[in-house]
């Protein structure tokens, strides 16, 4: 019973992860095309409801659950192990705080989204361009870690 409920809950997790992964990478890149917009023009409009059912219907809920499943991953494997000692090791710590860095990058990103909908966007697209790349780079340690180390 346990381990097919920990079955559920990786694949739950690992399909929240791609669907936050998705949002992540692509935001950015509409940042980026919204610094070209003219203000209240068609594209901008467009972008802005792009920007928002992005964040509010995939992002938000995607990252939600990929804590929750990560959580409850964590529970299930420290009842699997016997013992919450074996979340205490650097490659844990290690996991834990790339994932919250991630989820701090949502959140600059949840800001930036904000200045576009009210038209206060003060940074450039070359500024977006770089934040796109931080969550693959992310992304990478975080599944090397989980991967890796952590197996």
């Amino acid at each position: 019973m346990i381990l097919a409920a920990y079955d559920w809950l990786r694949a739950l997790h690992i399909l929240s992860v791609i669907a936050w992964m998705a949002g992540l990478l692509y935001l950015p890149r509409l940042f980026v095309y919204h610094c070209g917009a003219i203000p209240g023009g068609e594209l901008d409009e467009t972008l802005k409801l792009q920007e928002q059912r992005l964040l509010k219907i995939i992002m938000n809920p995607a990252m939600i659950a990929t804590w929750v499943f990560g959580l409850l991953l964590i529970w299930s494997n420290a009842e699997r192990a016997g013992g919450w000692s074996v979340f205490l090791s650097f490659a844990w710590f290690g996991k834990f705080a790339l994932v919250s860095i991630m989820s701090g990058l949502h959140h600059v990103l949840a800001l930036r989204y904000k200045r576009f909908q009210a038209g206060t966007n003060e940074w450039s697209d070359r500024r977006y361009r770089i934040l796109n790349e931080l969550p693959f780079v992310l992304a990478i340690l975080i599944v090397i870690i989980a991967v890796v180390a952590l197996h």
